[in-house]
């Protein structure tokens, strides 16, 4: 979702909260998706295609009773999102080989008995150089930052400033161009969900919401360009990318993640 849509559409809308049932219907769906992208680890290597990753991320979602919600949504052909080094998200799977030190974000969502699961992570291909790695786990402990801000009578901006204080201390930028957003039987919904301090919008966390947090961080500026096929978003410096997306919900005490990885892959080592 893009920054500047987003705000204007989720200004005026009322945010859903959730309650118990709703919660379980989550952490199903979320588990799915996370075991999807457990899955892919394994195949993520040098001459393998996204083509390849795609269809096996499909098969598994339909022969798990779930549904790709990517496909044919407005007009995307895939299942998938494979960014790769310098693009920043919604990188279209193709033909074209992985290549050994690419840093990959495949992100997957699915709908799961009418929930949404969505979650990003990024792998290794191959043998990867530091500044890559760096970036990675810099990108991870901004997620884990916006993740504990996350409790009843915080705000939104309190999960941004946690991720853009981290991030810029360690000289690396924030994207402003696209954020989390609402999620639970709509695919994005309100609130939205900035990785950046944004004085004009800051909403109150309540129990019950249930939303994404997926900081996209760069190594060089934070300025992106959208390519002429519609998706794919790329650094305008060509600089390296990455991104970690996590569902969450807020409880009475803090948050609930529902797409931890069952086998511990929530990060490439």
């Amino acid at each position: 979702m893009t920054e500047t849509d987003a705000v204007a559409r989720k200004r005026s809308e009322e945010i859903p909260l959730h309650g118990p049932e709703d919660f379980e219907g989550m952490r199903r769906a979320g588990r799915m998706v996370a075991e999807c992208l457990d899955m892919l680890t394994e195949h993520v290597r040098p001459g393998v295609t996204t083509d390849f990753l795609d269809k096996l991320a499909f098969d598994f979602i339909r022969d798990h009773g779930a549904y790709p919600a990517c496909l044919h949504y407005r007009g995307y052909t895939k299942t998938i999102c494979t960014s790769i080094n310098h693009v920043v998200c919604h990188g279209i799977p193709n033909e074209k080989p992985l290549r050994d030190g690419d840093i990959m974000n495949i992100d997957v969502t699915l709908i799961l008995d009418g929930w949404h699961g969505d979650s990003s992570r990024m792998y290794y291909v191959g043998e990867v150089p530091r500044r890559a790695q760096r970036l990675c786990e810099i990108t991870y402990e901004c997620l884990l930052r916006g993740i504990a801000a996350v409790k009843p009578g915080a705000t939104t901006n309190d999960i941004g400033a946690a991720i853009q204080s981290y991030a810029e201390a360690e000289r690396c930028s924030v994207v402003r161009d696209f954020c989390g957003h609402g999620i639970g039987k709509v695919f994005h919904a309100a609130p939205t969900i900035l990785h950046y301090v944004e004085p004009s919008y800051n909403v109150e966390l309540k129990p019950g919401m249930f939303f994404t947090i997926e900081p996209m961080i760069n190594l060089g500026k934070p300025q992106v360009k959208v390519l002429s096929d519609g998706w794919t978003a790329v650094t305008r410096d060509r600089s390296l990318s990455a991104q970690f997306e996590h569902m969450v919900g807020v409880t009475e005490t803090g948050a609930e993640v529902f797409t931890y990885s069952p086998k511990g892959l929530d990060k490439p080592s």
